[in-house]
């Protein structure tokens, strides 16, 4: 990019990687489209099976552009009723961490979008990557949300157990729904690991995991990227035959069923208070914010950017509001992280850069350029 003459940030065609274009329309068909095909089926076969889904606005509208048979098979699932839509942050951003009034508009752009589409107002709130806190919670309540879900991290729960609904502290009434990241992640990260000793997971072995909660717990909630359906875990290792067979393996247990997030905040009572001062996330061993502000560059990078807002906002110009939205989006500091290992292996999976250091050196060009322009936009 040619900096203050070279605006294309995000879709350079040029490039001899995927574009945005095409990558949709890869995981369209290896993802988006089988698995929401699978799960609509079972909704019809399967009356007591019940999912929800987080969907980004920025993913909704890649999905309007270049995949919309994708979005109308999820907008087919939604006519269930029985499928219920998690609010977030439009711009899957950061923006809580930095600048409050961002986050309000960033959700209820989200809340829109989701009225737009699927005519549902969403009442339980998922913060980006399950970034969370006391503050956060009581933040989200004011601003209407029956309930909102966390990672069940062993340093919160303590011997308690996430398979229970608690009470966010400093609320008056706010529901906590914890994920079950064991069970979760025996799917999102292990299920075609074949030196887990419990390969391979099977529908029946699955769901008697899920059985042994009965007596120990309320509700089991499983929550893991979508992507984990055909992307991650292809189709070559089970996965669909897996899904396929789940919910009547879970449900051959008379004491189980299916809820969805907001009939979970209805039908359980909270246990107890849970209070989480620091923030925490479903990310890497740490479960907190180093994957995205865990070195200097990835802090340098965010905080460069959140100081350019009242500048963006005063142009009043919508096209240089959307591509510093869009430059928000937490994908951009996750390629800056810098770890090793398995967490290190994770982050170099997803990132379309050679390394964290060309991604940040990638997004400060594009951050410059952008400040030129809106420099230009003032005088």
């Amino acid at each position: 990019m040619s900096i203050g003459h070279d605006s294309v940030y995000f879709n350079d065609e040029s490039s001899t990687s995927l574009d945005n274009k095409e990558i949709i329309k890869k995981v369209a068909k290896k993802c988006y489209i089988p698995a929401t095909t699978t799960l609509i089926n079972l909704l019809e076969k399967h009356p007591e099976f019940k999912v929800s889904f987080s969907i980004t606005g920025v993913l909704m509208e890649q999905l309007s552009m270049w995949s919309p048979e994708s979005l109308d098979l999820f907008k087919k699932a939604v006519k269930s009723k029985r499928v219920e839509i998690v609010s977030e942050t439009y711009y899957h951003s950061l923006a809580f961490l930095y600048n409050k009034d961002e986050f309000v508009s960033q959700v209820n752009l989200h809340s829109k979008l989701v009225k737009q589409i699927f005519g549902l107002k969403p009442k339980v709130f998922r913060n980006t990557e399950l970034i969370y806190s006391d503050e956060l919670a009581q933040f989200v309540e004011k601003m209407g949300y029956i309930g909102i879900l966390a990672e069940g991290a062993d340093h919160i729960l303590g011997w308690r157990s996430p398979n229970y609904i608690y009470k966010a502290a400093g609320t008056k009434n706010l529901a906590l729904l914890l994920k079950n990241y064991r069970l979760s992640d025996d799917i999102a990260f292990r299920f075609s690991e074949r030196s887990w000793s419990e390969w391979p997971l099977t529908a029946p072995k699955f769901a008697s995991w899920v059985n042994q909660v009965n007596g120990g717990g309320e509700i089991v909630n499983l929550f893991m990227d979508y992507e984990t359906l055909g992307e991650h875990q292809w189709e070559d290792t089970g996965i669909f035959e897996f899904l396929k067979s789940m919910p009547s393996d879970i449900l051959s247990h008379p004491d189980n069923d299916f809820v969805t997030p907001s009939e979970a905040v209805k039908k359980f009572k909270k246990v107890s208070e849970i209070s989480v001062p620091h923030y925490i996330s479903w990310a890497d061993m740490e479960r907190d914010l180093t994957a995205w502000l865990g070195n200097p560059m990835q802090h340098d990078a965010s905080h460069s950017l959140y100081s350019l807002y009242d500048q963006i906002v005063n142009t009043k110009d919508e096209d240089l509001l959307s591509v510093w939205r869009k430059m928000t989006t937490s994908d951009h500091f996750y390629y800056m992280c810098t770890k090793w290992f398995a967490d290190g292996d994770v982050h170099k999976y997803f990132s379309p850069y050679e390394s964290p250091y060309d991604a940040f050196r990638y997004f400060m060009n594009a951050l410059t350029d952008l400040r030129i322009r809106v420099e230009r936009d003032q005088k």
